[in-house]
């Protein structure tokens, strides 16, 4: 692995210090709220680290967020109604304008002086990026999240239904990030003929983020050119993993001999101390935008994410070892071993406030 830790090793003196699903130190960074077809301009109720938050749509300022709960006796927000562009408590109809501040306690009078606490809670960041809305409830430690080829009008984007799942947040990055499981957990999709052995391979570290990058043999069961002869089943494949702490992963497989990237997008949402919800995307550039074929693909990605949660979701213990030294770890663990030391770095970070 290149490039050292961002904190010295005194940091990992808390020998078994966990990351569980709602440690405070995960206000700091950017979560999945919602999809933005999911906002409109009725207000809506998310679970994000065991809080509500109401999302609506503002007309003309986009998506608005607050903590679903209004000031006065913290009556959910979302059973309230947009008005324009402010939004009415449904209990007392206190009404609130687009950033948090109320403008109207009927049971007051027109001319009333409104109490100077009567404002809605807000997130320190809402930032909309390839159909979600991220959140980031305390000052974020990163850059809001994105995915390299968002901007590439050649790739045809897919978005799988939203997952919920008794999983940690932790442990399935660590599921995603890691390639020794493909042959063992994937035989039904796409380990059967996947080589057991996991070649050397580099990380490179950058901040509270890093990059991964392998190359192996696998079955191209989509390649239409096996069918036909003009290609083998047993192709090429490099595999470019890219991690932002501290839920934010990429995967952009190329396949060498067949030609066409598929980019992978999995954004997980710690709901409460043993819900995540899964929010993944594909973007294809291989498809020639065929519809059919990228539903295709979808299922088939649906597939495997099921057989990662029939294992993940069996976890006795849903957190994350966070000390490096209480598990045992090979080469093949560069990617996963790296994470830990992420996050390890984010908790540390976000603790010093």
């Amino acid at each position: 692995m290149n490039g050292p830790s961002m904190v010295g090793p005194d940091r990992y003196m808390q020998a078994m210090t966990k990351l569980t699903n709602i440690d405070l130190s995960l206000r700091r960074g950017w979560h999945v709220l919602c999809r933005v077809d999911e906002v409109s301009a009725k207000p809506t109720s998310h679970r994000l680290l065991n809080t509500q938050w109401a999302a609506w749509l503002h007309p003309s300022e986009g998506v608005k967020v607050f903590l679903d709960a209004c000031p006065h006796r913290l009556a959910p927000l979302s059973l309230g109604q947009c008005e324009g562009e402010t939004i009415r408590c449904g209990y007392h109809g206190w009404v609130f304008d687009s950033m948090g501040d109320c403008v109207e306690i009927p049971a007051l009078g027109a001319d009333a002086t409104l109490p100077p606490r009567a404002k809605l809670t807000k997130p320190a960041g809402v930032h909309v990026a390839h159909g979600l809305v991220f959140v980031a409830i305390d000052e974020p430690l990163t850059a809001a999240p994105s995915i390299s080829v968002q901007e590439d009008d050649s790739f045809m984007q897919g978005d799988l239904p939203v997952l919920t799942a008794r999983a940690s947040a932790a442990l399935l990055a660590d599921n995603f990030l890691d390639m020794a499981h493909f042959p063992f957990v994937h035989r039904a999709t796409f380990g059967d003929e996947e080589a057991t052995e996991v070649p050397n391979y580099s990380v490179e570290r950058n901040g509270l983020a890093f990059e991964s990058v392998y190359e192996h043999d696998f079955a191209n069961r989509e390649d239409p050119l096996v069918a036909t002869g003009e290609h083998q089943l047993i192709q090429r494949r490099r595999l470019t993993y890219r991690y932002h702490a501290p839920f934010h992963l990429e995967l952009a497989i190329e396949f060498l001999d067949a030609g066409g990237t598929n980019v992978i997008g999995f954004f997980l949402t710690p709901e409460d101390e043993e819900t995540v919800r899964i929010y993944s995307s594909l973007w294809r550039n291989d498809l020639d935008f065929d519809t059919n074929r990228m539903q295709e693909a979808i299922d088939f990605e649906m597939a495997v994410v099921a057989e990662d949660l029939a294992l993940q979701s069996r976890y006795f213990d849903l957190s994350m070892p966070l000390d490096i030294t209480s598990e045992v770890h090979t080469r093949a663990d560069k990617t996963t071993v790296e994470l830990r030391r992420v996050l390890a770095d984010f908790v540390s970070l976000a603790s010093e406030g």
